[in-house]
């Protein structure tokens, strides 16, 4: 199995969830992890999983992860299983214009692809982080889910 997991970080938080999911899928099959400007288009080809994460800003994903998702084609991720993942901060107003995660899920479902769990978020204490603490292993915990999913 081919998993390509592709994420956007600004202060480390998300990157730090995105290679703790990569690790946990290492026995699932080829795993890379790629930040969005390293993906090219030969990365996304023959992969059988893709997952996606970026921090939530604006409600929405960085324009990097936006821009990347908009480009792509109808049918770009036919018979691809997908995942996707936030960081995050608790708030009023964050929680009443939404997060990335679900946005990006509905994206890649836009372009054929089936999502194989539900979007997740973690939590970091601020717009710069840290991530909240125990988010890591909640992290390794979800990716047990995803790994006894794809079996």
């Amino acid at each position: 199995m081919k998993i390509l997991v592709v994420y956007d970080s600004q202060y480390g938080n998300t990157e730090q969830i995105a290679k703790a999911i990569a690790s946990g899928l290492s026995s699932s099959g080829e795993v890379r992890i790629l930040k969005i400007s390293e993906v090219k288009s030969t990365d996304i080809s023959g992969i059988n999983l893709l997952i996606i994460g970026s921090p939530t800003q604006g409600s929405k994903a960085t324009p990097a992860i936006q821009e990347f998702l908009d480009k792509l084609p109808d049918n770009s991720f036919k018979d691809t299983k997908s995942v996707a993942f936030d960081t995050r901060m608790t708030n009023r107003i964050i929680r009443m214009f939404g997060y990335a995660a679900p946005k990006i899920a509905k994206s890649l479902e836009a372009r054929g692809a089936t999502q194989l769990v539900q979007p997740e978020g973690f939590w970091v204490k601020s717009g710069k982080g840290p991530l909240k603490e125990g988010e890591l292993e909640r992290a390794s915990k979800w990716t047990e889910n995803i790994a006894n999913t794809l079996k």
